[in-house]
């Protein structure tokens, strides 16, 4: 058996949803556009700064050879609606058991089934490594680039994680590239709260809501009106996107969010300790940042859904806190 036919196959057995498979050249193809984001200060603090390392998969694995990406859909069928009074917003991709690990166990899985019948090295990475994951997967036959910069599966829509593994293995064949199917369809620009999306395939992370809510900087007062209830991520511009409706749905059981429900309850966010925050949210991709940050957008929340009706209490609330 090919060793390609094999590594689907047992990524198949893992419930590993989409996998795809490249080479190590470097990813010259954004080269001029990373220059133009540093350039332009559209980089965040997450991101790594040298954009030789960002493109060249050997500055990180010397004897790189192929690369496999992978993709889990987060697109879990849940409907539930926590009853908090005051109740803020996650994105799916906070739902469940934070993602960087169970993407990181889904790689070491299929690194373990690998080396039962080739020998070879490797390092994997879940939104972790320098590299740029989303030019991976597109370059990997994974999806193609949305207007929105997200990458679009056919059968799982956009609601994907990526995750990749450098190796040295001798891949027989490689995936190509797909074409963007978008055509002129521009809900995802018109609907981005703070027009982050300010030309087709071009974002400004500095001005999405995604980026804001976990940023420790402090955040422009017409920003945080934008926030809405948002506490943390955002799916604004995935929720309106065509190509999300009637896709197949996620069984992978981890994202779904059994803790959360999908929201935080606003109140509790201003008063939970330290240790109780971890014991209950440590295990949910949004508590990396700590629960100042998520405390702040509560905060923000809050003044955002004042009215008449709940003002007095609103701010008794944050003067309290």
């Amino acid at each position: 058996m090919k060793i390609r036919d094999y590594i689907i196959d047992k990524s198949k057995e893992i419930n590993i949803d989409i996998i795809g498979f490249t080479d190590a050249s470097p990813l010259m193809r954004i080269m001029d556009y990373l220059n133009y984001r540093f350039d332009d200060n559209r980089y965040t603090e997450f991101e790594e700064k040298d954009i030789s390392r960002r493109i060249d998969p050997k500055l990180t694995m010397p004897d790189c050879k192929s690369i496999i990406v992978i993709a889990l859909s987060y697109n879990v069928d849940f409907n539930e609606t926590p009853e908090y009074k005051f109740k803020g917003s996650l994105s799916r991709s906070s739902w469940g058991i934070d993602y960087h690990i169970v993407m990181k166990n889904k790689l070491e899985l299929l690194a373990s089934e690998i080396s039962k019948v080739k020998e070879f090295n490797y390092m994997n990475f879940a939104d972790t490594g320098p590299l740029v994951d989303r030019e991976l997967a597109h370059k990997a036959g994974i999806g193609y680039y949305g207007k929105n910069c997200s990458i679009i599966n056919e059968e799982y829509g956009s609601f994907i994680f990526i995750g990749y593994m450098l190796t040295d293995l001798e891949i027989e064949e490689y995936d190509t590239p797909k074409e963007s199917e978008c055509g002129d369809c521009d809900l995802c620009l018109k609907a981005c709260p703070t027009s982050a999306l300010d030309n087709p395939f071009r974002l400004n992370p500095r001005r999405c809501v995604s980026y804001i809510t976990q940023t420790k900087t402090e955040i422009e007062d017409d920003l945080k009106k934008k926030m809405g209830i948002k506490i943390f991520g955002c799916d604004t511009c995935q929720m309106v996107c065509p190509k999300n409706k009637n896709v197949k749905k996620s069984t992978n059981r981890e994202f779904i969010p059994n803790i959360t429900k999908g929201a935080m309850d606003l109140e509790e966010l201003l008063t939970i300790s330290n240790r109780e925050f971890k014991g209950k949210y440590g295990h949910m991709s949004g508590s990396w940042r700590g629960k100042g940050v998520l405390k702040r957008n509560a905060k923000i929340a809050l003044n955002n859904i004042k009215n008449k009706n709940n003002m007095d209490y609103i701010n008794k609330l944050l003067k309290d806190k």
